[in-house]
């Protein structure tokens, strides 16, 4: 499949299963309560938390899926491999449920400030959230190994069905069988274990058969331990900075509190959601694929490419978020104390995932030179900064001085990591990424946008405020892309080209 096919299906397919969660959420909020949703953004932060083990697995078949692709396994080798991370992640996933179920008790009763759902209830949807995130956790296992085929575009079609799913049938289940935060999580686990059939039975039929018997493998593990290793460390470091905040954040809080800092969470990383990961997604099993070829030109164009397309896609809707982030979720929910409660919390947010966004085509390319320890060293320094200062500016300034923290962490991978890793990795592409891949774009959009906010009409209509916003981001992206040298050029040679083949 070709990186361009990989691209459009991420984003249809991705795009697609962010629209429907975001679409949904009032509804969710209608039916449950702002309490109850604020048990939701505790899965959130659970599910999270889970990464410092997916993220080692899953990347990790990622690449030597990808791998495999380019001839560098053969169908036992990669076989065993699978076998044995299988095996691994199952296990995994029952310490997961055990563990949270044993202290689901305590939880509900002395860390969460519920006010108005019963300790039993929020007790037994911390159970049920256990069984979801054991699932989940052995569906991204599957989702990884399918990324480095690159059966894309299977995925995807797969993903946005499951997210419908998920919206439409939860809904029924609160509208018409019980309200109650219990019947949503059960309705989430259903879902997720047929997820994890489908996605089991893809790819063990899209792997060749092996020749001889498949078991477990210490030495299949071995192999990819360091890289493994490294990604673990890095996702726990990870954790540690985008998570922190909500951890204290929901013993401080009540969870109705929390779940407007949830809500506004929501719409900040929704352009990770939406825009960036789909993207980087494409590009991490290329990247591999053209260091597994040795085609190092190649590489470095595919890398401002990858670099350029993010800056356009994500900085246009950042600064719509930054800028009128209360109209954007007046639209959406339809609740204007909401809207105006979390404002200055979705703009702080929306600029740290800004910043988080434009690392991730660098992150991808750190991958694919197996480097994972690198990011693991920089979030270790991170953390040591973090969470001393949230531990003070949180029970002070409240989600606030949470949220300012978060744009100081994510600023500094831009400003400083990026120095770092271009001593290592592609030393002469420095300045180019930093001026052309992101500098021109992104001033280009913020022209625009900025100019945006004095020719603001005072529209009388929702529908009015929604055409504008559409139409100043429209220009911003525009904006951004003609600024963009290297997409203009290939957007040009594309057009060069059909106009010689219908001549």
């Amino acid at each position: 499949m070709s990186l361009k096919a990989n691209i459009v299906a991420n984003y249809l397919g991705q795009g697609w299963t962010a629209l429907v969660q975001l679409a949904f959420i009032p509804l969710y909020i209608k039916y449950l309560g702002m309490e109850a949703y604020g048990l939701i953004g505790i899965f959130a932060v659970l599910q999270a938390a889970l990464t410092v083990l997916d993220m080692g697995i899953m990347p990790t078949l990622n690449r030597e899926m990808a791998r495999f692709t380019a001839g560098a396994h053969s169908s036992h080798s990669i076989r065993e491999l699978l076998k044995s991370l299988e095996i691994v992640s199952v296990g995994l996933a029952f310490v997961i449920l055990t563990g949270i179920w044993v202290g689901s008790d305590w939880f509900a009763q002395r860390w969460l400030h519920a006010e108005q759902l019963p300790l039993v209830v929020v007790s037994k949807a911390i159970v049920i959230m256990g069984l979801l995130a054991a699932l989940r956790f052995v569906e991204s296992i599957y989702r990884g190994a399918i990324l480095g085929l690159q059966a894309q575009v299977w995925l995807n079609a797969v993903t946005a069905i499951v997210a419908t799913a998920r919206g439409l049938g939860a809904v029924g289940v609160l509208a018409w069988v019980s309200p109650s935060i219990v019947a949503f999580f059960f309705w989430q686990v259903f879902i997720s274990l047929v997820t994890v059939i489908a996605l089991a039975v893809r790819v063990h039929r899209t792997l060749p058969a092996a020749a001889q018997p498949v078991h477990f493998s210490k030495l299949a593990l071995s192999r990819v331990w360091n890289f493994a290793w490294g990604m673990i460390a890095t996702s726990f470091l990870s954790l540690l900075l985008t998570q922190t905040d909500k951890i204290l954040l929901s013993r401080l809080l009540s969870l109705e509190a929390f779940g407007t800092y949830t809500l506004a969470a929501t719409v900040g990383n929704a352009l990770l959601a939406l825009l960036v990961g789909p993207l980087g997604q494409s590009y991490a099993p290329y990247f591999t694929k053209l260091l597994t070829r040795q085609d190092e030109p190649g590489l470095i164009a595919a890398y401002h490419q990858g670099s350029q397309l993010m800056t356009v896609m994500i900085v246009p809707a950042a600064l719509l978020l930054i800028f009128h982030g209360e109209t954007v979720v007046y639209l959406w929910t339809g609740n204007p104390t909401l809207a105006h409660n979390s404002a200055a919390l979705v703009t702080l947010l929306a600029l740290g995932s800004t910043f988080l966004g434009l690392m991730y085509i660098p992150y991808m390319l750190q991958l694919a030179y197996g480097w994972s320890t690198f990011a693991a060293k920089v979030n270790a320094v991170l953390v040591v900064v973090l969470i001393p200062v949230l531990f003070w500016a949180t029970p002070r300034y409240g989600a606030i001085g949470a949220a300012w923290v978060w744009v100081a962490i994510t600023s500094s991978h831009i400003f400083i990591v990026i120095h770092i890793m271009h001593r290592r990795l592609l030393p002469k592409e420095k300045w180019r990424w930093y001026w052309r891949d992101n500098a021109l774009p992104a001033a280009a959009a913020f022209c625009v946008a900025f100019a945006g906010i004095w020719i603001h009409p005072e529209a009388s209509s929702k529908l009015g405020q929604l055409g504008w916003l559409i139409g100043i981001g429209g220009a911003s992206f525009i904006a951004a892309m003609v600024s963009a040298p290297d997409l203009t050029k290939r957007i040009v040679a594309i057009v060069q080209e059909r106009n010689r083949i219908h001549v």
